[in-house]
């Protein structure tokens, strides 16, 4: 699976974004995809996570009721919509997929080329 994230960008505190990530390959859809994002300085870390299904999610406590992923397997497409944000959102935030919905940065073997979001106060 090849991976391509979107939408990235320069937003006021309290703004939103939406992110996407595409994808190649017809076996996108027997993945979970996730979202991780990672500031300079820090580590990786956990943003977000949907099933195969797309019918289970998981969300890091930063992110939780702000943020929402979702997928569109027929379009082989997954999105992290992003709303109140703060500016320790800022970093570049990356999709990926993994066998199962998990928050274990090792346990997804794709990852996408990352892309920026900056929030100003």
């Amino acid at each position: 699976v090849q991976l391509q994230a979107s939408g990235g960008g320069l937003v006021q505190a309290g703004g939103s974004l939406r992110l996407s990530c595409a994808a190649s390959g017809r076996t996108f859809v027997s993945y979970a995809m996730g979202w991780f994002r990672q500031a300079p300085g820090k580590e990786r870390e956990f943003v977000a996570a949907v099933s195969v299904s797309g019918i289970r999610m998981d969300y890091g406590d930063s992110v939780k009721g702000r943020f929402t992923i979702s997928r569109d397997n027929a379009k082989n497409m997954g999105n992290l919509q992003m709303n109140s944000l703060k500016p320790e959102d800022t970093a570049v935030y990356y999709c990926a997929t993994a066998p199962w919905l998990s928050r274990v940065l090792r346990e997804y073997a794709y990852w996408g080329q990352g892309t920026l979001v900056t929030v100003s106060s």
